[in-house]
């Protein structure tokens, strides 16, 4: 029976993390079908069945993360013959306890959390918690006065998924943890969104923690509402861990990676005040029709005709060779909650800005979407980091490797400036070129940023 393994979906993709299954266990797909949502280091994209049949059994559960070719799911001929076992492994004894399958992400999650609970519970909570793991663990396990708890947990129940720790501190502040919504794998809930109520104060808390188990507590009182001085602390009192997101570990990875090429920064002031005469009388110009034409988009058509005049700066660095691209493919960095993602506009030399501004403006929207495909953000020859629209004045951007260059543009501000004698006030913006000294030397980077800023000074020469 065919099993369904986590595919590669980008170059630079080590891991995939489940987004959502489309398909239900027992249902039947067809070859080609889009049967799940996979979030990779960039997007997210969909997985489709290579095989028809009947999908019998799901293995890694919504929110976990593996790695390339690990089994996560089977598609059987619905006999259901494939059973739990069919990974190799023993089928799980249903006991009414958290038998989802675990990720690499739950794994280290659940060895954080086994850290904590050493350091914090101890005593009477400890001995709390270990009643609690024994309620996970049977669907009607006797107390020691030989009857049931109270508030069994079974698979049917729906049981909450947290750590011993995690109920400990939820108890501690009153938190009830029935109505908090799990951010972990498969919807676990963890230390840091019990820790975000507390932080966000009482209210955000919702009602008070149900009462411990009868067995475990002195007769029950009427539970006050938090007085003012037991109010938890305020916001930002106390750290707050925030797992790395795919697309964190990726920019963090690749900045590493940047870190280690020998790079030099070149600067230069533009004056941009036919640079910005040009794109308004061209927006002017575009009227009502809805297309507007940015700063960055004109940057990108000159970078692009530029690095035609420039081949040595349209390469990259391959270990004992330098490779000169055949194609200029520029790309622009997009900020996102989460990251950064650089979508590429591939032979940006041979489209006008017109086109130029529409593909961006489209790869953005979908890069802020998570649906750009795996081309759309590979293969850049050049990077293009634009922090202007934040008033930014100037600043150097790291390398996109295998990239040999990358250019940070800054503000444009009035400035007074002396031209033939007289003080008179321009429209000045600051470029920063970053560059692999491995790929250019200083003079051959200077050559290529000094025409670039006089193309972009007569602009003109951009719509040619």
């Amino acid at each position: 029976m065919p099993d369904v393994f986590m595919p590669r979906l980008s170059d630079t993709m080590e891991e995939g993390t489940i987004a959502q299954w489309l398909v239900a266990e027992g249902a039947t797909v067809e070859r080609g079908a889009v049967i799940a949502e996979i979030e990779t280091d960039k997007a997210v994209m969909d997985l489709e069945a290579y095989d028809g049949g009947v999908l019998e059994k799901i293995l890694v559960q919504v929110g976990e993360t593996v790695p390339i070719g690990e089994k996560i799911a089977i598609i059987g001929d619905g006999s259901g013959s494939s059973g739990a076992g069919a990974d190799g492994s023993a089928p799980a004894a249903d006991a009414g306890g958290d038998d989802d399958v675990r990720g690499p992400a739950a794994e280290e999650e659940t060895a954080q959390e086994a850290a904590d609970e050493a350091d914090q519970e101890t005593g009477h909570e400890a001995e709390e918690e270990a009643g609690d793991e024994s309620d996970e663990g049977s669907a009607a396990a006797p107390s020691p006065q030989g009857q049931p708890l109270a508030e069994p947990e079974t698979a049917s129940d729906h049981p909450l998924k947290a750590s011993p720790v995690v109920r400990s501190l939820a108890r501690q502040h009153n938190i009830d943890l029935g109505t908090v919504t799990g951010t972990g794998p498969g919807g676990r809930i963890i230390r840091a969104d019990v820790e975000g109520l507390i932080a966000a104060g009482p209210a955000a808390a919702g009602e008070p923690a149900r009462a411990a188990k009868s067995d475990k507590q002195a007769p029950a009182k009427p539970v006050a509402a938090p007085s003012v001085s037991a109010a938890p602390p305020a916001s930002g009192a106390e750290d707050v861990r925030i797992p790395l997101s795919r697309i964190r570990k990726i920019t963090a990875a690749r900045l590493s990676e940047a870190a280690l090429v020998p790079a030099f920064q070149l600067t230069t002031v533009l004056d941009a005040t036919k640079l910005g005469e040009l794109r308004a009388e061209i927006n002017a110009h575009l009227g009502d029709s809805g297309v507007k034409i940015s700063v960055t988009d004109l940057l990108v058509r000159a970078a692009a005709i530029t690095l035609r005049a420039h081949p040595e700066a349209n390469a990259a660095f391959d270990g004992d060779a330098i490779i000169r691209r055949g194609h200029v493919n520029v790309g622009v960095a997009v900020a996102l909650d989460d990251g950064l993602i650089v979508p590429v506009i591939k032979d940006a030399d041979q489209k006008s800005v017109s086109e130029i501004s529409a593909e961006a403006k489209d790869l953005a929207k979908r890069a802020r979407t998570g649906k750009l495909m795996p081309d759309e953000f590979t293969g850049g020859t050049f990077t293009i980091s634009n922090l202007g629209m934040f008033g930014i004045d100037s600043f150097t951007a790291v390398l996109n490797p295998p990239e040999a260059a990358i250019l940070a543009v800054g503000s444009t501000v009035d400035e007074p400036v002396v031209e033939s004698g007289e003080v008179v006030v321009r429209a000045r913006t600051r470029l920063t070129l970053t560059v692999d000294h491995r790929v250019l030397d200083g003079a051959m980077g200077a050559a290529f940023l000094r025409d670039l800023t006089d193309l972009l000074a007569k602009p003109l020469r951009i719509l040619v």
